[in-house]
């Protein structure tokens, strides 16, 4: 049986890829199921540090496979979809979407849930919901207006338009974008510059923007002296390597 979501180790890094290139990675429960075990598997795995979520083929995905949702899903438990990706949100690593091709919808939904999205130049973004007349479940109420602002989420949502990878940058729902030629390279390198710094800093760091996003100025200041992490267990050793070489 072909596996939905495959699972490839680097040295220090893993690659996740949605494995329905024929249907262009369209999601379905099965797939989601595929996904959550993984994330489950990384969020206990040190020599793990880094995920990059990615698609086969042609394009990332394309969205909720809408012949399930018209048949109408076994899905395990109402809000799985949604925790399943809170779940990826929450691995205590860097966790970047790399996407090329179609990023729609419940595809966006997944997308918005890593880290942060490297885009290939030929990527396409969209929230297609109301076209569909749906509303979102996996997360695109929250996540798109924290990334690109309330007024630019609403227009997306409202119009179903499609941005290509310029856009994307410009607002601000992806990092940057590279000719697709390069796409592979730079997201390598893009790998090797984060897995260089410290685990430790990476998690304790996600843990820290997450609990203080939407404070006060202030109570973020008082969180960050309070109740951020301090140092590494690898912090002397880095410093000495770092002297050494000085």
């Amino acid at each position: 049986m072909t596996e939905l979501v495959l699972r490839k180790d680097f040295d220090g890094w893993t690659q996740l890829t949605l494995n329905r290139p024929d249907k262009l990675n369209s999601l379905n429960v099965e797939l989601f199921g595929e996904l959550r075990t993984h994330v489950e598997a990384l969020a206990g795995d040190a020599a793990s540090r880094c995920v990059v979520l990615r698609g086969a083929g042609k394009c990332f995905s394309a969205g909720h496979d809408l012949g399930d949702l018209a048949e109408g899903e076994a899905v395990p438990s109402p809000g799985w979809h949604s925790e399943t990706l809170r779940m990826l949100e929450r691995l205590p690593k860097p966790v970047i979407a790399a996407v090329h091709g179609h990023c729609y919808t419940g595809a966006l939904e997944m997308a918005l849930a890593c880290d942060f999205i490297v885009a290939a130049d030929n990527a396409r973004f969209g929230d297609t919901h109301a076209k569909w007349s749906l509303t979102p479940i996996w997360g695109m109420s929250q996540r798109l207006p924290r990334r690109v602002g309330l007024a630019t989420a609403k227009r997306l949502m409202f119009t179903a338009d499609m941005i290509d990878a310029n856009q994307a940058v410009r607002i601000g729902l992806a990092e940057y974008a590279v000719p697709l030629a390069d796409f592979d390279s730079e997201v390598e390198a893009l790998v090797a510059r984060i897995i260089a710094n410290a685990s430790f800093s990476h998690a304790a760091n996600k843990r820290l923007l997450e609990r203080t996003e939407g404070l006060s100025l202030d109570a973020g200041l008082q969180a960050e002296v309070w109740e951020g992490e301090g140092f590494g267990p690898d912090m002397q050793d880095r410093i000495a390597a770092f002297t050494k070489r000085s």
